[in-house]
């Protein structure tokens, strides 16, 4: 007799219940502060590795000598990956405020979680920066700290706007990932 596995349809799987707006209680958690301690490695991380590709892309004589632009966007891609690999299971490996504030729009985090991640995440990125900046304030300055500009040829509404799409293909992203039913709704692709 061949048993056959049994797939549950997607019509019968439930979204988990959304998030308490407040939940003072998870303040005294050991997992809440675990977590912001992830938050804020990951984040500092993220900015010290690619400011200072950046910076060694800058001050290298040519792009050839050094890992180019391509290497920036690997640096970046890189550490991305590596850094939601090693906190997803902590803290969710958010790393990016946008990407907080979206799962609490959508009421995966309550507000206590999504304010005191955004704020750590904040100081995470600032003690990156400024780490690289100690390093040599030259260097950092000429290399205008790793801040984005605008290319010639753009206006800062063309920036505006490129940085506007990349947050949404961002967080879709990170929906679209983390969505609960993906697997059954996906269950007709053969394997």
């Amino acid at each position: 007799m061949v048993v056959e596995s049994f797939q549950l349809h997607p019509f019968f799987l439930k979204e988990p219940p959304p998030a308490p707006l407040f939940e003072p209680g998870e303040l005294k958690s050991w997992s809440f502060w675990r977590s912001r301690i992830a938050e804020f490695i990951a984040t500092f991380l993220f900015l010290y590795i690619t400011i200072l590709t950046v910076k060694g892309v800058n001050r290298a004589p040519n792009k050839c000598a050094s890992v180019g632009i391509q290497g920036i966007a690997w640096a970046f891609g890189g550490m991305i990956f590596a850094l939601v690999y090693c906190t997803a299971g902590i803290s969710g490996g958010h790393i990016n405020p946008a990407v907080t504030f979206g799962l609490f729009l959508a009421r995966k985090l309550s507000l206590t979680r999504a304010l005191y991640y955004i704020v750590i995440q904040c100081l995470g990125a600032i003690c990156g920066a400024g780490v690289v900046k100690g390093f040599g304030k030259s260097p950092y300055e000429v290399s205008g700290g790793g801040a984005y500009v605008v290319a010639h040829g753009y206006t800062k509404g063309d920036g505006l706007g490129a940085e506007i799409v990349g947050t949404f293909v961002l967080v879709y992203t990170v929906f679209s990932a983390t969505d609960a039913k993906r697997n059954a709704r996906d269950s007709h692709v053969p394997r």
